[in-house]
């Protein structure tokens, strides 16, 4: 996968205070937004560290709604341009991973729209995801690996919305209400969305 993005070179200076630092784990990094508005400012090292941490959940969002990987890649680096050319106007008003997932959204809905319907999934869908790469697990057993491509079957049955906020909730681990800025829709439909998803991956799985 081809993920390089244009960089920024220039020197930076913070007129914004001390760089706020959260707890990551047991050990101190800046936050997402603290990063944000660094690159904002110039700083090209806070634009990699942002990317190195939401690269591969991003991709793997964008592969599990496109199911072609040449138009994930397409996408993934559509939406980081986005990130780029927004940088100046920035503001911490939502999480900077809210803010992320809500362009690449939007960047799929007008996909959808275009192109007026969902191409079916390939034959061997379920076989291209299973060779995603996920740094952050390790090797898993043959087992596991059956469990996961079960699962990832039966994710991608449900309905577009289901899966989009269970993947949201459950990979992202996303709050209701940041789901909800996301797909624009209010509290109770994620809620809805989420429990219609659950019930339905419950009944896929346990046949």
């Amino acid at each position: 996968m081809n993920t390089a993005v244009p960089r920024q070179a220039a020197s930076f200076t913070d007129t914004r205070g001390p760089l706020t630092l959260v707890a990551v784990n047991d050990l101190a990094e800046p936050a997402d937004e603290t990063l944000m508005l660094a690159y904002a400012a110039g700083d090209a090292s806070a634009f990699e560290q942002l990317y190195a941490r939401h690269r591969g959940p991003l991709y793997r969002f964008l592969l599990r709604h496109l199911r072609d990987a040449a138009l994930a890649d397409e996408f993934f680096q559509d939406t980081w341009q986005r990130v780029i050319s927004a940088r100046q106007g920035w503001k911490p008003e939502a999480a900077f991973g809210t803010w992320l997932y809500r362009i690449a959204h939007n960047r799929l809905n007008d996909h959808w729209r275009a192109s007026k319907h969902r191409p079916a999934a390939p034959a061997d869908a379920d076989e291209r995801m299973a060779r995603v790469p996920d740094p952050e697990t390790p090797e898993r057993q043959l087992s596991e690996f059956e469990q996961r491509r079960r699962l990832q079957l039966a994710m991608d049955e449900l309905p577009p919305e289901q899966r989009e906020v269970l993947q949201l909730r459950l990979e992202q681990e996303l709050t209701l209400e940041e789901i909800g800025e996301i797909t624009g829709v209010g509290r109770e439909t994620v809620k809805s969305r989420l429990r219609y998803a659950m019930d339905r991956l419950r009944t896929r799985l346990n046949e």
